[in-house]
């Protein structure tokens, strides 16, 4: 069982958390608070597991580590360079987090999956190169297996699917070091019989290693398609792990079949319409779109997503954009719900406003994430509590009604990890709620937060005499985590982000309470929900800490002297030379 998934990321930065969601795609965040690379929320959806930051490895953590030790004097007077010392820190981390166990399950894990971001020949890649390289030769034959993910284009002139492109990229690939075990090719059809056996001879990789990922009707197809091409036995015959008690392992993949297969046959359509300031970028907002199909396909319905840039149903480009203005309004007047996400900035944020005037207005489903919460509570101060000035601090900070305030804690100084970060528990006040019966009339729940601003507590009776409900606050019963407006049929907004958790099969509740709001089938849901809790309130145990040390042996070989430069490892079947 894979036990273990790890990501490395040559950029300079520390994590993901300021980066520019328009440029890289959203910011995944982690029970523990790390901010980091979207490709990390996938597994966690896909093998349902929970990660931690040091599961994301950077080349800013890794410069940092090291720079960190030689102002320490840990490395007694040496010249510090990027071999060996860099492609040393890469590889400690990898064995250090390597030992940690992110399913629940307790012992040491099975296999550990390393993904190498960018592209071969990148710059700023050539130090994991070189480390991996490295690493491959120290722990030796079963021991590590590479798979080189590669595209095979097709010329649309004459419709032929080219080699080219992959032969060069394993060339450049044995020049730094690291032969491929297996081919993973990527292409819009499936690879012609002549194509891979051409792969074959010129990357010298056998075809039952050649794993072909055409394009499909789903994702959830994709496991699947790997199953139907047997590269599981690949991997398991490199790693030499292919038997247990003399009977060959298969994937059990019957209910991922099932759900696959579901999500094809959907044919009545649901029109959520997400208002954001990112949507030139739908990665922008990915876990927001995965934690909406997770949920229609539970509730069957053919999830329709409407795009809506928040600038676009502001007043100002009525006069700047008409057409884009007029789509704008069309688009959120004919969707069945509203969802309104985060975001920083005032850039749009008045069309974030306006829509959720016109949910709130004319009764439409309503799920507010973030500031998304935060715009609801000041549009309802604005126009049911007639407080023509409120407003977020963030946005104006000399509003005479802040009803959005910076949190004390906070820092307006440095920018990088000084949120409210990771998972952080919210009470329920009372049962009456539509989202405590969404989460099964469960005390309390556990969610993943990332914010600055919070609503003011000084103003919550005033806006709860108005009519709002806060219905979720955390343990001190000052920070509002959940609103709600009982005259409306769906109307919530949260302080946290529900989307990081959703998972296909386990949808996050509050996603599904809007699907089924738009699909009027919100009676039926509550009425289920009520005597069930959701699985997101028992999350899994997270291994944190310092490491426990342990020898670690290696199958299918005899104990050799550790490396130095590893952490209380042995390796067997390997060159094991000293560094």
């Amino acid at each position: 069982m894979i036990r273990r998934k790890k990501m490395t990321d040559p950029y300079l930065n520390t994590d993901a958390g300021t980066m520019s969601p328009i440029e890289h795609g959203e910011v995944f965040v982690l029970d523990d608070g790390g901010e980091v690379d979207l490709d990390l929320g996938n597994y966690e959806r896909f093998l349902d597991i929970k990660l931690t930051g040091d599961n994301n490895i950077t080349t800013g953590k890794i410069y940092q580590a090291v720079i960190d030790k030689e102002r320490r004097g840990d490395y007694l007077g040496k010249t510090v360079q990027v071999v060996p010392h860099i492609t040393d820190e890469i590889q400690d981390w990898i064995e250090r987090v390597a030992m940690n166990p992110v399913d629940g399950k307790e012992g040491p894990p099975d296999v550990c999956v390393i993904e190498l971001g960018g592209t071969i020949g990148d710059i700023e890649s050539m130090p994991f190169i070189e480390a991996l390289g490295q690493f491959s030769y120290r722990v030796g034959t079963g021991n590590f297996c590479l798979v080189h993910v590669s595209l095979v284009p097709v010329l649309t002139v004459v419709g032929e699917q080219k080699t080219k492109p992959t032969q060069h990229s394993v060339r450049g690939l044995r020049g730094l070091g690291l032969a491929p075990d297996i081919l993973a090719c990527r292409s819009t059809e499936p690879l012609e019989e002549h194509v891979t056996a051409k792969l074959s001879q010129f990357c010298n990789v056998p075809i039952s290693s050649i794993v072909n990922l055409h394009d499909v009707t789903n994702i959830w197809h994709i496991p699947l398609l790997l199953r139907d091409q047997k590269a599981h036995e690949a991997i398991l015959k490199v790693l030499d792990l292919q038997l247990l008690g003399k009977v060959p392992r298969e994937p059990k993949l019957a209910e991922w079949t099932e759900r696959a297969s579901k999500l094809d046959k959907l044919k009545t359509p649901v029109t959520i319409a997400v208002v954001g300031k990112y949507t030139g970028l739908s990665d922008s907002y990915l876990s927001i779109q995965k934690a909406l199909l997770h949920a229609s396909v539970v509730m069957e319905r053919k999830l329709v997503v409407e795009w809506i840039p928040s600038c676009d149903l502001e007043d100002s480009a009525a006069k700047d954009t008409h057409e884009a203005y007029q789509k704008a309004w069309k688009l959120l007047k004919g969707a069945d719900g509203v969802l309104v996400p985060g975001g920083f900035g005032d850039r749009g944020v008045q069309g974030k406003i306006l829509a959720a005037k016109y949910a709130r207005e004319n009764n439409v489903p309503y799920l507010g994430i973030c500031l998304g919460m935060q715009i609801a509570v000041i549009e309802f101060a604005r126009s049911v509590m007639k407080l023509c000035s409120a407003n977020s601090t963030e946005f104006d900070p000399a509003t005479t009604s802040p009803c959005v305030i910076f949190m004390p804690e906070g820092s307006r100084t440095q920018m990088g990890a000084t949120m409210r970060l990771g998972s952080r528990r919210t009470y329920f006040l009372g049962n009456n709620c539509k989202s405590g019966k969404l989460y099964g009339n469960a005390s309390f729940v556990d969610e993943r937060h990332r914010h600055r601003y919070e609503v003011n507590p000084e103003i919550v009776p005033e806006l709860e005499k108005a009519g709002l409900s806060f219905v979720g606050k955390d343990e001190s019963g000052s920070r509002m985590e959940i609103v709600e407006l009982p005259s409306h049929d769906f109307f919530i907004g949260v302080q946290f982000h529900p989307e990081f958790k959703s998972r296909p099969g386990k949808p996050s509740p509050l996603f599904l309470g809007l699907i089924a709001a738009a699909s009027g089938q919100l009676d039926l849901l509550l009425q289920r929900s009520s005597g069930v809790v959701s699985s997101n309130l028992a999350p899994r145990c997270i291994t944190k800490g310092t490491t426990v040390p342990v020898i670690k042996v290696y199958p299918n070989g005899h104990i050799k002297k550790p490396l130095k430069s590893l952490v209380n490892g042995y390796y067997t079947n390997s060159n094991g030379i000293h560094i």
